[in-house]
């Protein structure tokens, strides 16, 4: 199951309404969800694929991943966060296949090492068909990062994988240090194992209120009645995260009560979640230049100038005396702003809905 909804928009104004940051190529030559499918496609068939996406998007995905079934890239009606999608993806495969392992994937993320990371999978699925078992990749922090929800972990299992003890949301810079210091804290990547029923028994517990308009939704799904249903019990759904909603009241239950797992995952992970994340990316992956500059330009002259990201494609790029900045140019508008700064582009995107700006978002 691959979440592709969302509009990405901390990566304006490459990322847009009917092209965001899924659907782009940011890295490399396939789209971020086409390279999502690829490195999952040895571990199930196509016919095993389901996408949650949203009705901007849908067409293009559709259009990018011809070989998977259609019924299946599923369109929102309207956003509500990722306990809803996930859990009207738990309430649909049930009615099909009570015992399938479901594994959640999000479209925007950069995989290093893919047969480490096909591993860590294959191993979570083994636990999650085991029993009423939930399982999240854990990343091993790098540094004290402020954009990532942390997983405190507990005791060790002999299956070489950890207890959750608790699910933490994005701290400050300080607490994000404790963290680190700690040395049992690993990054929430969003990826999460378990079974069908697993999944729909933690929603009917701690999703309580949703889960009743979920479980219509997936009665009517394959009917002609499935779009007007949708529109109708979705939007009664809560809008919250998986994590706040299911993730962090199962962990209330303690360590070895939660049935709550973690795999401590090394395979090169990254969720490009802002133009600063694809700066570092390309400068580990890729190289940057010895000045530490990541151009993508026809060509292009620096001069005393450190650590930018400049993204003009079809233009010469020349930068004097600048340090650590992010320039993207696309036809109808230019960003410019720092690394430092660059989660605070999705207020950009606010800016422009309040303003009814419709043309550039």
């Amino acid at each position: 199951m691959i979440l592709a909804g969302g509009r990405g928009t901390r990566f304006w104004p490459r990322s847009r309404r009917s092209t965001a940051k899924q659907v782009l190529a940011l890295e490399g030559k396939k789209t971020m969800i086409q390279q999502t499918v690829a490195r999952l496609l040895p571990l199930a068939p196509t016919s095993r694929f389901w996408i949650i996406t949203n009705r901007d998007l849908r067409n293009e995905i559709r259009r990018q991943l011809p070989r998977l079934p259609a019924r299946q890239i599923i369109a929102e009606p309207l956003a509500r966060n990722t306990a809803p999608a996930i859990g009207l993806a738990a309430y649909i495969l049930l009615r099909s296949d009570p015992t399938a392992v479901i594994g959640m994937f999000p479209a925007d993320q950069v995989i290093a090492d893919e047969k480490a990371f096909r591993k860590a999978v294959q191993h979570a699925v083994k636990i999650a068909a085991a029993g009423e078992n939930i399982v999240v990749m854990g990343i091993k922090p790098t540094r004290p990062e402020t954009g990532y929800g942390y997983i405190e972990a507990g005791g060790r299992t002999r299956d070489g994988v950890y207890r959750v003890m608790r699910f933490t949301e994005k701290p400050n810079l300080e607490k994000a240090q404790e963290f680190i210091d700690a040395g049992n804290y690993y990054w929430n990547s969003g990826m999460f194992i378990w079974n069908a029923r697993t999944l729909v028994n933690a929603l009917r517990e701690h999703f309580s209120e949703s889960a009743p308009h979920l479980e219509k939704i997936a009665a009517a799904f394959g009917t002609r009645s499935f779009g007007k249903v949708f529109a109708h019990e979705y939007k009664q759904c809560e809008n919250i995260s998986v994590d706040y909603a299911v993730l962090e009241p199962r962990s209330a239950k303690g360590e070895h009560h939660s049935n709550l797992f973690s795999i401590p995952a090394d395979f090169g992970w990254s969720d490009l979640g802002s133009w600063a994340a694809l700066y570092e990316h390309h400068a580990s992956t890729q190289g940057a230049s010895k000045n530490g500059n990541v151009i993508e330009g026809s060509s292009g002259y620096t001069l005393e100038a450190e650590g930018n990201y400049i993204y003009a494609p079809r233009k010469f790029v020349a930068a004097i005396g600048v340090n650590d900045l992010v320039v993207v140019e696309t036809d109808d508008a230019l960003l410019i702003t720092t690394r430092q700064r660059a989660q605070d582009v999705g207020k950009i995107v606010k800016h422009l809905d309040e303003k009814k700006l419709t043309r550039l978002l």
